[in-house]
């Protein structure tokens, strides 16, 4: 039986082609698939919990903006050795094509978004992201694949079957390895473990019926515990915290965030858990009754208005009759007879 040589890296001239004059990266095809996945699934899912059909869209904008905006910033601020150096090019902290775009960083930056968007549509923060967390694991097994074509992200050296084949002239080779070396393909161990974690909590959630933060606490822990060992193990150069590695500091904040979450939503008396996944009269029935009750509103003090004028009208024409009926009452000094009063006559003796 031939041994086998590993998990072959694609040809690095696949990591882009070109379209007319626009160069299209596979890494960007693969996040832009994996988002329109998770929008469809989480709709789907939202839209059965009594959501409008298509309001995720509302939260894909803003999500998506600044969760692209906080990956990259948050791995160009881990990762300062590679982009902050003498002669080294600005722009290309901006240049996301490129990888390195940092999961935890986009979890901070969409959660910006989604609680912006919550204010806005009126859905409750933690009852869309329960309703996104299996579209979200999807998305990021998906994105992935873009790691591969990229040739990044991988791991330790390592003699196992599946190890990964990197060409010694990778910049992140390791020196003093030699050519042939195998390493662990931490971007196929990520995809398996998000992938894991969808059917796992999607049968945890139908079991125990987990709604109000629970589902989202449950994929704060799995995904942050995965994160730790995988961010373990890599070869790439970050940030040192306390002690430990930049992401695997920000795997454990989001394994303490998903047990505090989980403990505090468990211990909520069930007067407090909404079963409505709107806020507070903004369901879409009460602001049609708003709507409805502010075109009433309206049309009353249209009718007001219109009552008012009627009332003065009538005022004024009754004022004018009156004035009127005045006139003709009132004798006219020039037609008065001078004729005497009776009781002023006097009476005279007859002469016989």
């Amino acid at each position: 039986m031939t041994p086998l040589t590993g998990i072959p890296s694609p040809p690095l001239e696949w990591a882009s082609f070109e379209v007319g004059p626009l160069t299209v990266h596979l890494y960007a095809l693969f996040i832009v698939a994996g988002m329109i996945l998770a929008v469809l699934w989480t709709d789907r899912r939202l839209t059965a919990r009594g959501g409008e059909k298509w309001i995720t869209v509302d939260f894909a904008i803003w999500a998506v903006l600044l969760g692209l905006l906080g990956a990259r910033l948050y791995h160009v601020f881990t990762h300062p050795a590679d982009y902050f150096f003498e002669g080294a090019n600005f722009w290309r902290i901006f240049f996301i094509w490129e990888g390195g775009n940092a999961i935890i960083g986009s979890l901070i930056g969409g959660a910006i978004g989604i609680f912006i968007a919550s204010r806005m549509t009126g859905i409750r923060m933690l009852a869309f992201s329960d309703a996104l967390i299996p579209g979200l694991l999807l998305a990021q097994a998906v994105g992935r694949l873009g790691n591969y074509f990229n040739h990044e992200l991988y791991g330790w050296p390592t003699d196992l079957p599946w190890g990964l084949q990197i060409e010694a002239s990778n910049p992140a080779f390791p020196v003093g390895l030699p050519e042939g070396t195998l390493f662990h393909p931490t971007f196929l161990y990520e995809m398996l473990w998000n992938l894991a974690g969808i059917a796992l909590i999607v049968l945890l959630e139908r079991m125990f019926r987990w709604r109000t933060g629970k589902t989202l606490a449950a994929y704060l822990i799995w995904y942050g515990t995965g994160r730790i060992w995988i961010e373990s193990i890599r070869v790439d150069y970050s940030e040192v915290i306390l002690g430990m590695r930049s992401n695997v500091f920000g795997a454990l904040c989001l394994v303490i965030v998903g047990v505090a979450l989980f403990i505090y939503v468990s211990r909520l008396p069930v007067s407090q858990l909404s079963t409505s996944i709107y806020l507070p009269g903004r369901d879409p029935e009460s602001e049609t009754a708003r709507a409805t009750e502010g075109a009433d509103g309206a049309e009353a003090d249209e009718l007001d208005g219109d009552d008012e004028l009627d009332a003065e009208e009538e005022t004024s024409t009754q004022s004018s009759v009156h004035d009127e009926e005045t006139s003709e009452a009132k004798p006219n000094s020039g037609d008065v007879e001078n004729t005497p009063d009776e009781s002023e006559e006097v009476s005279t003796p007859s002469k016989s």
